[in-house]
């Protein structure tokens, strides 16, 4: 049987196992949960980028700000999963050690952002057609 210390460097990232102790199951899922929700937006994100340009290019004319929308919908998704695994780690750590959970920082810039490019995608659609 394996002891603690070995339970611990069998799992990545180690760094993370050694501290604290593990939390209840269903707080940990949950927070696997969330992150695979943070993966699904960047995805999504990603994929309307992607879109917009297809459409773009499927036109025939290219339109800076169409490849502009594209651009920040692209970003965005990025954002996203890059910061997907620290929002992970960070909860996960805080569980462990008995913490208060982080504040979500990228809930709000996601939000007000995604709302930015939905108001330049509606003028975009007004002002050329799209």
């Amino acid at each position: 049987m394996a002891t603690d210390r070995e339970d611990c460097d069998a799992r990545w990232p180690r760094r993370l196992y050694r501290d604290g102790s593990d939390p209840d199951p269903r707080f940990t899922l949950a927070n696997e949960r969330t992150f695979l929700a943070w993966i699904r937006t960047a995805l999504a994100l990603m994929a309307g980028g992607v879109g917009v340009e297809a459409l773009s290019a499927a036109t025939g004319q290219p339109s800076p700000l169409r490849t502009a929308l594209a651009v920040l919908l692209l970003l965005a998704g990025v954002l996203s999963s890059a910061t997907a695994f620290t929002r992970w780690w960070t909860t996960e750590r805080a569980l462990r050690l008995g913490r208060p959970l982080p504040a979500p920082r990228l809930a709000p810039v996601l939000g007000y952002g995604l709302g930015a490019i939905g108001v330049a995608a509606c003028v975009l659609l007004f002002v050329t057609g799209f």
